[in-house]
């Protein structure tokens, strides 16, 4: 779609700095096809904008291939021949020049790339920005990447950069009311479980989402993307994977495959993982949370409201957990041209993968359950899925999604996916929950339901969930009921 959608925030944040009198330094990451060099371009509509962007790394790629491959990008910009200077100060200062008047606005995208090859590259741009790009008082440098956790690494949490970062912006998935837009021109004539069905790969993936075709079903959507071999999904996990991770990727493959199936406390990836304990495993599941595919929800304390020891790991992408699930298991098949066509709901295990799916998206959008439930942020201590531990004292529980308020009131919600109706024996599978939770006594606990295709009239009639949130409703801006 040639429209932009989204990133209202963003977008805001980023305009104010125009009202700076002096330049600034943005820093802008998160998962590919996320939409980053996207939100600048948009940004940059109306300001002299110049991009340039490092060469995917490979193991024959050199340090030459990356100077020469700006050296290009730099005379292509201002109509000169490519430079063949060997050194990124020379290039950094034939760039500072170009730029050193009036509003100006340079993205270095995937900068970990360029700069991978190079122990001195960010010193040299650090040095560059001192010296040389602030003193245009107009100019705005964006670095942006994929790869989250270097930047934190070396450019975030560097004390070459210190105090220089004017915005640092962290892209997420876009809400399902953003989602929504993709399929503004079907009207009111797309239900929201057939859109839940194409969520539930794409996630609010910004590229993903482009690739959808409203006129065809969900089905022929997703056979189109991820059943066939030309499909923009059937090839997106090895070349994300790649790009991001190199040369490390097969480690960070084994990762997630033993996270496709649930939820997994630390000792329990160990286990799966076959190794002994060691810190490697804890940096890779880190980097994993920072690149937006994993994501590590902590538990609490629901009488002090203080954040718990005990974590547990989740696959948090939709795409990566329908791969792992689904396309890969079929690879070979879809390859030859041999996969036999099927309907989403006989593909083993699918209603109970949805379920994972489904919580993903209610997860993704809780600021939106909020509103729904008439919940003020500030008023909320903690909230996530939550787990108790089984002890001699308490009974295990686990809950889909809680929310804690200071009014000493716990929202416990059920997230609950199915092909029909809800039946009423979600009724006792919720009492069984709220009986095992341990919480003081003054604590009041309020029963929400959240659905994607409709509830029997028995759940009704019980009048036993104080809200029941139809997963349509999370497809409408709160602020307008648009």
């Amino acid at each position: 779609m040639s429209v932009f959608i989204g990133r209202k925030k963003e977008l805001n944040q980023l305009h104010l700095l125009l009202k700076k009198e002096s330049a600034s330094l943005i820093v802008v990451k998160g998962r590919r096809r996320i939409g980053k060099s996207r939100l600048i371009e948009q940004f940059g509509k109306s300001i002299k904008m110049f991009t340039f962007s490092g060469v995917v790394p490979t193991e024959k790629t050199t340090l030459k291939d990356q100077l020469h491959e700006f050296g290009w990008q730099l005379g292509k910009a201002f109509d000169q021949p490519a430079f063949m200077d060997q050194d990124w100060n020379d290039l950094f200062l034939r760039l500072a020049k170009q730029t050193k008047k009036g509003r100006v606005l340079i993205l270095f995208d995937e900068i970990s790339w360029m700069g991978s090859l190079d122990p001195n590259f960010l010193g040299k741009l650090k040095n560059a920005w001192d010296l040389e790009f602030k003193k245009n008082p107009q100019l705005i440098l964006v670095l942006c990447g994929s790869v989250s956790a270097w930047i934190e690494k070396n450019i975030l949490n560097s004390s070459g950069f210190l105090g220089r970062i004017s915005l640092n912006l962290t892209l997420d998935e876009l809400p399902l009311c953003d989602c929504n837009y993709f399929w503004v021109e079907a009207g009111n004539n797309i239900s929201a479980y057939e859109k839940f069905k194409v969520l539930s790969v794409t996630g609010g993936i910004p590229k993903y989402l482009e690739e959808v075709q409203p006129s065809l079903s969900a089905e022929e959507n997703i056979k189109n993307l991820c059943f066939d071999r030309s499909g923009l999904l059937f090839n997106e996990f090895d070349q994300v994977f790649t790009d991001i991770f190199s040369s490390r990727s097969e480690i960070y493959k084994h990762i997630v495959q033993c996270l496709a199936d649930g939820k997994y406390e630390y000792k329990d990836i160990y286990k799966k993982l076959k190794v002994e304990k060691g810190g490697v495993i804890s940096e890779y599941l880190d980097e994993l949370v920072k690149s937006g595919f994993i994501r590590r929800d902590f538990t609490w304390h629901v009488k002090s409201g203080k954040t718990s020891k005990f974590s547990r790991y989740r696959v948090s992408d939709n795409y990566l957990r329908f791969y792992l699930k689904y396309i890969m298991p079929n690879k070979e098949k879809i390859e030859r041209g041999s996969y036999t066509d099927k309907s989403l709901t006989v593909l083993p295990g699918w209603e109970g993968a949805m379920g994972l799916q489904f919580e993903n998206l209610v997860l993704n959008n809780r600021r939106h359950i909020f509103q729904l439930l008439r919940i003020n942020p500030d008023d909320v201590i903690y909230d996530n899925p939550f787990f108790q531990r089984k002890t001699t004292r308490q009974e295990g529980c686990q809950i889909d999604y809680m929310i804690q308020t200071r009014f000493d009131t716990l929202y416990v919600c059920e997230i609950k996916f199915s092909k029909h109706p809800i039946k009423a024996d979600v009724i006792s599978d919720m009492q069984e929950k709220i009986k095992r939770l341990k919480a003081p006594r003054h604590v009041s606990r309020r029963t929400v339901l959240i659905h994607v295709n409709g509830v029997s009239n028995d759940i009704l009639d019980s009048r036993y969930f104080s809200n029941i949130i139809d997963f349509s409703q999370l497809f409408k801006h709160a602020d307008s009921g648009d």
